[in-house]
Parts: structure tokens; sequence; C-alpha cells
């Protein structure tokens, strides 16, 4: 695993590229946002998402988590309408994931979208993360990055410490040190009944 520090609050345009190389490449890059570590690959490549599960230790039964650079981005591969537009604009960027219906065209691989023709996104409140997703030009994902049932990772250290024994490990982490301990994003959906919360965490919804 290569450990590149960087500063949270400051981006380094020569380490974006490289990191973005690596993941059009079809590497697992972890990366700090506005709640734990995360896990980015591209969405629309099936063998970085068949390699990032493997890395994390878990089935491909469930898909993972994305992050946008912005609202518009992400209206390319969810659809955005009604109370979920709503939210959206209430809660962006901050740790609301909600899970949309899939556009039209959204590019995205099988195996990052719900069996139900959906996709789970959100935009964060953090630069990098943001910025990952801007540079290549698509979501990326936001799985957290640890193993499969360990908690979520609040440091670089933390997130090597996770894989350093793990016969399959990503390919860089990007170390901003510390996060505040936050919980993860709250994922909601939008039906016929309302706003369904299918997780609680950082953000208290309120419609």
């Amino acid at each position: 695993m290569e450990v590149h520090r960087i500063s949270r609050n400051r981006l380094d345009a020569k380490i974006l590229k490289n990191v973005v190389n690596i993941i059009r490449r079809g590497g697992v890059v972890a990366y700090p946002t506005d709640t734990a570590y995360g896990l980015a690959v591209d969405p629309a490549n099936p063998g970085a998402l068949k390699k990032l599960f493997a890395i994390k230790g878990r089935g491909e039964n469930k898909s993972s988590p994305l992050i946008s650079a912005s609202y518009a981005q992400a209206l390319k591969v969810g659809r955005l309408a009604g109370l979920a537009r709503t939210l959206a604009k209430k809660y962006w960027p901050g740790p609301l994931t909600i899970v949309l219906p899939l556009a039209p065209r959204h590019g995205l691989a099988r195996l990052a979208c719900g069996a139900d023709d959906t996709v789970a996104i959100r935009v964060p409140a953090s630069g990098w993360a943001r910025a990952l997703a801007r540079k290549l030009g698509r979501p990326i994902t936001s799985t957290s990055a640890n193993l499969s049932g360990q908690p979520s990772a609040y440091s670089g250290r933390a997130v090597k410490r996770s894989f350093d024994k793990a016969r399959l490990q990503p390919d860089m982490i990007l170390d901003a040190g510390p996060l505040p301990r936050r919980k993860p994003s709250t994922i909601v959906r939008v039906g016929a009944q309302g706003v369904e919360i299918l997780r609680r965490g950082s953000a208290i919804v309120k419609t």
C-alpha cells in the first residue's frame, strides 16, 4: 500500500491527478470524507468493483454507495425529483445518502447498482472526496475503508492497520490524519409513504 500524506483542507493537484489515474486503471484508493475514510473505485468498471469487494472480504450482492462531486453530477446517475430533490437541496453537501432510481443513461456497472435498479448517492462536505469525483468525471464509491465487519476507520493509520496483514489491499491511502469521529451518513429512500430511513447516521432528517 502506497501512502500519501495530504492536508484535509488543501488540495494538491499533482497528487489528485496521480490518484485519479490509479482509479481509472481499476485501482482502489482509501480517502477521507466528511464522516470516516472510504474506498474509491470507478463504479463504471466491473473489475474494479470486484476487486473492491474482494479487498473488503464481502460478497457482491450488496452494492456500494457513491459519492458525487455535485448535485449536477448526481443527476447523471440517479433521478432526483419531488421529495428526494428537496432533501438533496437541503442536506447536500453533507452526510445524507439518498437511494434513487437509476437515470436512463447512468453508465454504472451492474455491481454498483441495487437489485431494484437504484443507486445510493450523496454529495459530501469534503473537498478531497468531491475533487476525486470531479476529476474522474463521475461519482466514486464510498464504502468504508475497512475489512467487512470491522469498525469504521477515522485515520490513515487505522486504514493501514485494517489491511496490513490482508492478502488483498488498497493500492493507495490518502492520509489526511485523524478525522472527527462522526457517525456514517444517514441513508434514506423516498417512496409513496414518504421518507424511509434505512440507516440512522450523522444527518437528522426532517421533512
